[in-house]
């Protein structure tokens, strides 16, 4: 096991949280990076070093990153919703653009590392299942990494990591509310015959760690384990809450 501490950036999220939990179960010196006034819930009780400040934050995200090997960039912002999308590509592009430069700091040949510390080992970057076969929106960001690994020697690899589910959803993902409004009854129906590629979140932190072990510098990898319809989410729900599945 690497005696160099691991850094998740999105610590609090969904997905970080879970890669957090399971490097601190395995024994890793861990750091997270959350930003100011993000609630914490999810890692409150692990026992890790925090560092605070936002993708922005050049000096912080300096800090946070030396003497580690492992960087697992967890921060996405998948508000579909908006109207004005500008907001989402200065976080998934310029932002994750912001932090390739820092971690190119970081990575071999780029620097000179104290000893016993050969440099940043992977660069982890979440994306998404929907880049697949996609020309626009989040594939710009995931194709940044993906230029950065291939072009300017970053140990990145790219996880296109499908709709998660399982708990520790704090922050109430979009998909998690479904299975919320059923579970306690409050879901009067959900529209059918629209299935989504799906994966549990414990198997899909593992197979971020598993990607920092033995993933190939500049791959992107799918995470997914089946298709699943939102009237099934809710119906399996239900069931296990027992209470009437929604129409």
């Amino acid at each position: 096991m690497s005696s160099q501490p691991k850094l998740v950036i999105g610590a609090n999220g969904f997905l970080g949280s879970h890669v957090t939990r399971q490097l601190v179960s395995a024994g890793h010196d861990v750091r997270v990076m959350v930003r100011e006034n993000a609630s914490t819930v999810s890692i409150d009780d692990l026992d890790v070093q925090r560092f605070v400040g936002d993708i922005w934050d050049d000096d912080t995200l300096r800090a946070a990153m030396s003497g580690c090997d492992d960087v697992y960039y967890c921060v996405v912002d998948a508000r579909g919703w908006l109207r004005d999308p500008a907001p989402l590509f200065r976080t998934n592009v310029e932002g994750t653009r912001n932090v390739l430069e820092i971690a190119l700091e970081f990575s071999p040949g780029r620097s000179a590392p104290a000893p016993g510390n050969a440099g940043l080992h992977r660069f982890v970057y979440t994306s998404s299942y929907v880049t697949v076969g996609r020309r626009r929106g989040r594939v710009q960001a995931e194709d940044l990494v993906l230029q950065y690994a291939r072009g300017h020697g970053l140990p990145a690899v790219a996880m296109c990591v499908s709709t998660t589910y399982g708990s520790g959803d704090w922050g109430r993902t979009p998909h998690g509310a479904i299975i919320a409004g059923a579970a306690f009854g409050k879901l009067p129906f959900v529209m059918g015959g629209i299935e989504l590629e799906a994966v549990g979140v414990d198997d899909a932190a593992r197979a971020m760690i598993l990607a920092a072990e033995r993933g190939r510098v500049g791959e992107r990898y799918l995470i997914s384990e089946k298709m699943i319809s939102n009237a099934e989410v809710a119906r399996i729900a239900a069931e296990e809450a027992g209470v009437a599945p929604p129409a």
